[in-house]
């Protein structure tokens, strides 16, 4: 973010709020002086406050570049995001793993029958009544494991002959990056909730610390002029709680109209492209870690299910093959 254009594109809301600021601090702290000051003069302040706004917010958030991770914990942002909205996790695997799921989905079929073949073989040759429930738990296993291997390896390009064979998930690096980019980009990483995790999070105690010090300093600065006159309406020790108060009122209102700057924020940081181009760039090893968690923790129980199910088909091809009404002998006479 350019500091400059940041405090341009706050300008207009940052004008209102002094004005309101004012209006409040003076209406509580000399309210019948206040009453009685003349429109221009109240005018002439907000202006000479809009002037020093400039530089404030520029330096507020130069300072804030400065110490980025002491005002905002990136991860910490996007492991919360995950955690209050599970469906989201869900999303994002499912539209960055849509092809390898549906292939997972398919190489049932495609396995499954090649894998048949074998057993047709097999049968021919030797019809004992155990081959069926075996050869189904073997087929269900060896189907699921080997659609596993096919998204993720070959890790690395592997030519051969004029073939080049590479785990399905890493030949869609290009496509999977803009997909990843984009979900995270619209469901976390926008400019709204990157301000809301600032604002909310557990490091925004150093954020308003650090506003509230440059709200001092602006203060200072904005009522400089009037320092003479308001002391000896106020007294000396009521003046400095109304600089307090002031700079109270502007490091908690400030957040208010902290989404004028979410357009600005989004064209600049350019987060979608940003990720992606990276994301493009990484490694095979590195790019199978955006998918693979998916699958990883639960891979032995993926391919048991499938090695239980094809069981619990060879059992039912069983009793259909040898039921009473078959032409074959019986299990007992094989």
């Amino acid at each position: 973010l350019e500091p400059e254009k940041f405090s341009e594109v706050m300008e207009d809301g940052v004008l209102l709020l002094m004005d309101e600021i004012l209006d409040e601090v003076g209406m509580e702290y000399m309210p019948d002086v206040w009453r009685k000051l003349p429109q221009d003069v109240r005018d002439e302040m907000v202006v000479v406050a809009h002037q020093a706004s400039d530089e404030f917010l520029t330096a507020f958030m130069t300072d804030m570049q400065k110490h980025v991770d002491d005002v905002l914990d990136m991860k910490q942002m996007t492991v919360n995001a995950c955690i209050q909205n599970k469906p989201l996790i869900n999303k994002i695997f499912q539209e960055c793993g849509d092809k390898e799921f549906r292939f997972i989905r398919l190489s049932g079929f495609y396995f499954g029958f090649l894998f048949g073949c074998v057993q047709m073989v097999i049968w021919f040759f030797y019809t004992g009544s155990w081959i069926l429930p075996l050869a189904g738990f073997l087929v269900g296993w060896a189907t699921n494991w080997l659609a596993l291997k096919v998204i993720f390896r070959p890790l690395n390009p592997v030519k051969v002959g004029c073939f080049t064979i590479q785990g399905l998930f890493l030949l869609r690096q290009k496509e999977v990056s803009e997909t990843f980019a984009r979900v995270n980009c619209v469901e976390i990483l926008h400019s709204e909730a990157v301000w809301q995790a600032i604002l909310t999070g557990p490091l925004q105690k150093n954020f308003f610390a650090m506003l509230r010090a440059h709200s001092i300093v602006f203060t200072e600065k904005m009522i400089g002029g009037l320092k003479p006159f308001a002391v000896a309406a106020l007294g000396g020790a009521r003046f400095a709680e109304m600089k307090e108060d002031i700079a109270t009122k502007i490091s908690e209102k400030l957040p208010t109209i902290i989404d004028q700057s979410y357009a600005y924020m989004t064209e600049a940081l350019d987060m979608e492209n940003t990720i992606r181009e990276k994301m493009q760039g990484l490694s095979p090893a590195e790019f199978e870690g955006v998918l693979h968690p998916a699958f990883e923790e639960d891979e032995i129980t993926l391919i048991m299910v499938g090695a239980i199910l094809g069981l619990l088909v060879g059992i039912i091809q069983l009793f259909t093959v040898f039921s009473g009404g078959s032409n074959c002998p019986a299990p007992s006479d094989r």
